[in-house]
């Protein structure tokens, strides 16, 4: 065979021509001259050709052995190169990730993953972009985006990040209720005052209920329209006593754990495939190699 040859035995027969002898090359090397000079001859044997030209004073290249010499230096240098890299991968990951998020992710599903990101990689900058719209992300300068899955276009590649489902839950503050009182099934709620959500595209998000096999879809008495730009704000409302809000439930976890909130109908709350991160898979960054990484690591169920 004529293509078995050592890449370690290319390595010393290298170092013998850029040091310009055996000597020299062992000593650079830290193994014995012989070894050096077994090595090479052994590559000689191995290809059929003489590489080296050898004489008492002088030690120069034969054709053969300056056009490998030509051929293989680029290659082990970006060998060498690669090894280097990935020894040291934590510290050379650096650059820019531009992210186009919902206002949904914002508060609670993202920043720990910024966070671990971070602490892996201090090196990599993170700007976040929240739009609830769907965009072109490489048009809008993205490196990748958050939505929930339905809306993610299907050349895109996407994973899940934070909880797979979540829940859509009811609340009102202690004192609505005390006011009020608690809707006991889903067609009550046209009863009672609701802070809703408007969509980019003028539509309301409607509040969709359901419970086991039984579904509602209502349309409740409406006393405050917020952007979904909006979503946090409408919080405030709710713990001020205006109404009943119906968002992701784990925005609502501390208030209930508090009592601020209390839980309206929380049979009929309604689960939703959990937000998820795509990109184009023509090119991804070493940034974003790293944050699909930290997303993988720190899913949940």
């Amino acid at each position: 065979m004529k293509n078995n040859v050592s890449p370690n035995d290319l390595q010393v027969f290298l170092t013998v021509l850029n040091e310009g002898g055996f000597r020299a090359a062992a000593k650079r090397l830290g193994i014995a001259p012989s070894k050096v000079s077994t090595t090479v001859s052994r590559i000689e044997k191995q290809l059929g050709v003489p590489l080296l030209l050898r004489t008492t004073r002088s030690l120069r290249a034969t054709d053969q052995g300056h056009a490998l010499a030509e051929r293989i230096q680029p290659l082990m240098t970006e060998m060498d190169a690669a090894c280097f890299e990935a020894a040291n991968s934590a510290d050379l990951i650096q650059g820019h990730l531009r992210l186009n998020v919902p206002g949904a992710v914002v508060p609670d599903i993202l920043p720990p993953l910024i966070v671990e990101l971070q602490r892996r990689h201090p090196k990599v900058q993170v700007e976040i972009v929240v739009e609830n719209n769907l965009v072109d992300i490489i048009a809008a300068g993205c490196d990748a985006g958050i939505r929930y899955g339905d809306s993610i276009q299907k050349d895109m590649i996407s994973i899940p990040i934070g909880p797979r489902l979540q829940q859509i839950a009811l609340a009102a503050s202690p004192s609505y209720v005390k006011q009020h009182g608690l809707p006991g099934n889903p067609l009550e709620l046209a009863d009672h005052c609701a802070i809703r959500y408007r969509l980019s595209d003028g539509t309301l998000i409607p509040w969709s209920l359901r419970r086991g096999d039984e579904t509602a879809n209502i349309e409740p008495t409406t006393c405050l329209v917020l952007s979904v730009n909006a979503l946090n704000t409408g919080l405030s409302y709710v713990r001020a006593g205006l109404g009943i809000i119906g968002t992701f439930r784990n925005w609502l976890e501390s208030d209930f754990r508090a009592g601020t909130l209390i839980p309206v109908l929380p049979d009929w709350w309604a689960e939703l495939e959990g937000p998820r991160l795509y990109y184009p898979s023509r090119f991804t960054s070493s940034a974003l190699r790293a944050f699909i990484d930290v997303c993988r690591s720190e899913a949940t169920v």
